[in-house]
This record gives structure tokens, C-alpha cells and sequence, in this order.
């Protein structure tokens, strides 16, 4: 159901989680084209320091704090989700866009924040909300590719993702939310169900145009996301990872009892704020790029497409604030939506440095 944008305040949400690094290149995309988003977060001092350098309104709160953060919500008609681990931090925002009645997006790639916020898709019709999980780099380049691929081959029964990231880098948050979720990293779809499987369980070749390099099977989001999307019922994705991060996936098989332990979990993610930069440098964004290979397989045929797009964090920042830009002006769809969902297939073309072919 189209959401009314005559009920819509023009162009008021809120980012929680602003001062991370993709809240900041968000934020920074959003001024840019006029936007004035309230900033929020749990730290005032960071989130002071951003709101002077913008000139914007801020919010510092702990999300536990219901009553403070229920009525930053009134004050707007939408939160862009940015404070990971979503797997922690989901459930508390999706519920109380609910009880407040607005739209909620979030940057997660994890799929257990994908497919509780799936079960609570009558709520948020009856809330007359959209919930959108996965509106950056994971999910909707991939979950656009997917669905692309599925009006080509309706009967499909298996699609594979591949993907690779060319001169990016990874963030402390990206890096944090991945030790969250190292015990959930085997993760396919088989006969429609979501199916645990060993870390690494598959290593293949993919050739993303300059000849094969090795890809691991991981439990990217659209395990669940494309899915929703095209209900095809068997899902890989594999990543493009070094040698070295290959055989550590196959090593957690054995030691995984021991670093899946909440201490040793714990411990990690407060030496990646030693080791780990914040982010990729501003050139990287600038000149890094993403390249997904998919295919789609029924009984009798195959398809295969490729997308090139801009590097993961730059590329976040692009679809979260026209995704934004949409639920103000009243371009949405009320209830769980995937990106293709809520706005087709070719929904990431529109972005500079996308470029996408069909393959033989």
C-alpha cells in the first residue's frame, strides 16, 4: 500500500548511530542535496561536535532508554538505522517505530535482524509503516540484481551471488558486527528454508571479468532478503576473500567453540578499535568499487548479469538518502519491504558508476 504524502512532514527523519563511519558519509550526502536529518546516537559529545560542524539538531540517547527515544521519533517521520551490531540493536528501534508509528530503514546486512523484522510485517502494515532492513551496499545492489534476474527466468529454483570489492577497505563497525555474528557466518537457503552450514562450507572460482579468483560461501543478507524478493527456494552467496581469510573460516570449524565464547567475542571487538581504521580513506570511497556476478538456474535454462557499483560505503550513502528522500516525499510501500520491493529491480541504476550487463 502506497503510504499518503499529504500526512508526511517534508524531509524529517532521524539517523541513529550519525557519528560511525557510514552515519558520517550519510550525513554528509544528506546536507549535501538539502537534507537536515536529526543526528542521535548514545554519545553527546560526538554527536555535538557533529551536529555543530552540519548546523543540525541532535538527540543523544541510549537505545534502552524507551521514553527518549519513542519521542525523538515524534519528532520525525522516519529513522535510518546506523548503530550496529544490528543483531543487538535491531529489535529495539523496529519495536518502537511500531508503537510510534514510523517508517524504519536500516543499514544491517545480518539476517537474523532481516527475517525477525519479515515476521513483523502485519504490524507494520497495521502501523501503516514500511520497515526496510538492508538499504545500503548489503543488500540492494545484490537484491536489485536478483530480482532483475528473476523477470528474465520466473521458473528459477537456484540463484548464486558472487561478490568482490575492488580497492574498498572495511570499517571498525563492519568489523565489530562480523565478530557479533561469526557463529552465524554458514548460511544458505535450501527448499525455501534458511539452513545452517560450515564456515567456508564451499570454495569455488568465479571470473568477475579478468579471469577466476577464489569466492567463499558466506551468509551474506540476501540469503534471506532475495529471498522475500523473488522467492526463489535455493540461495548461495560467496565473497571474494584472501587465502589467508579462507583458511581462518575453515580453521573456526575446529576452534569455533572457543572465539564464539561472549568474552572472547567481546575482547575482539575492543582491540578493532586499536587495529582498524575507522573506515576507508575518502579517495578509496571515491575510486573503490564493487563488482556482483549473479545467476539464476531453472531446470532447463541459465541467466547470468553482472553490476558494477560504487565502493560499499560511498554506495550505502547514495541508496540510504534517496531512500530517504522517497519515504519524504511519499514514495513507499507500508509493511516488510526488500529494496527491490519497494522500488523494482533497476532502482540502483539511477546511482553514478553503476553499470550493469547480462553475461553469456
Amino acid at each position: 500500500m502506497i503510504y499518503s504524502c499529504s500526512v508526511m512532514m517534508m524531509g524529517k527523519f532521524l539517523i541513529y548511530g550519525s557519528y560511525g563511519y557510514t552515519g558520517q558519509l550519510i550525513v554528509e550526502l544528506a546536507v549535501k542535496d538539502g537534507m537536515r536529518p536529526i543526528l542521535a546516537g548514545r554519545d553527546e559529545k560526538k554527536l555535538r561536535t557533529q551536529a555543530e560542524k552540519y548546523n543540525l539538531e541532535y538527540r543523544a540517547f541510549p537505545l534502552e532508554e524507551t521514553d527518549k527515544l519513542e519521542s525523538a521519533l515524534l519528532e520525525v517521520d522516519a529513522v535510518l538505522h546506523c548503530a550496529g551490531p544490528f543483531v543487538l540493536t535491531f529489535r529495539q528501534m523496529a519495536e518502537a517505530c511500531i508503537r510510534t508509528k514510523r517508517h524504519y530503514v536500516d543499514i544491517s546486512g545480518e539476517i537474523e535482524g532481516f527475517e525477525a523484522l519479515a515476521i513483523l510485517d502485519d504490524e507494520a502494515k497495521d502501523a501503516n509503516i514500511m520497515m526496510m532492513p538492508g538499504g545500503g551496499f548489503d543488500v540492494v545492489p545484490s537484491d536489485c540484481l536478483a530480482a532483475y534476474l528473476h523477470k528474465k527466468l520466473p521458473t528459477a529454483t537456484n540463484l548464486r551471488l558472487f561478490i568482490r570489492g575492488i580497492g574498498g577497505g572495511i570499517s571498525r563497525g563492519t568489523a565489530r558486527s562480523g565478530v557479533e555474528n561469526m557463529h552465524r557466518e554458514g548460511r544458505i537457503r535450501k527448499d525455501s528454508k534458511l539452513t545452517q552450514v560450515p564456515p567456508a562450507w564451499k570454495v569455488r572460482e568465479q571470473d568477475f571479468g579478468r579471469g577466476p579468483v577464489r569466492v567463499v560461501s558466506v551468509g551474506w543478507g540476501d540469503v534471506s532478503t532475495a529471498y522475500y524478493s523473488t522467492k526463489v527456494p535455493n540461495i548461495e552467496t560467496y565473497f571474494a576473500l584472501p587465502h589467508i581469510a579462507i583458511s581462518f573460516l575453515k580453521l573456526s570449524r575446529v576452534i569455533g567453540p572457543l572465539v564464539y565464547s561472549r568474552p572472547v567475542r567481546n575482547l575482539l571487538k575492543w582491540l578493532i578499535g586499536y587495529v582498524f581504521p575507522p573506515g576507508p580513506s575518502r579517495s578509496r570511497n571515491e575510486t573503490g568499487y564493487s563488482l556482483i556476478v549473479g545467476e539464476m538456474r531453472d531446470d532447463d535454462r541459465v541467466v547470468r548479469a553482472k553490476l558494477r557499483v560504487p565502493e560499499g560505503y560511498w554506495c550505502t550513502a547514495l541508496t540510504t538518502v534517496e531512500i530517504m528522500k522517497r519515504i519524504s516525499n511519499g514514495d513507499l510501500k507500508t509493511g516488510f519491504q526488500t529494496p527491490s520491493l519497494a522500488y523494482g529491480a533497476d532502482f540502483i541504476l539511477q546511482f553514478n558508476g553503476v553499470e550493469r550487463e547480462d553475461l553469456q
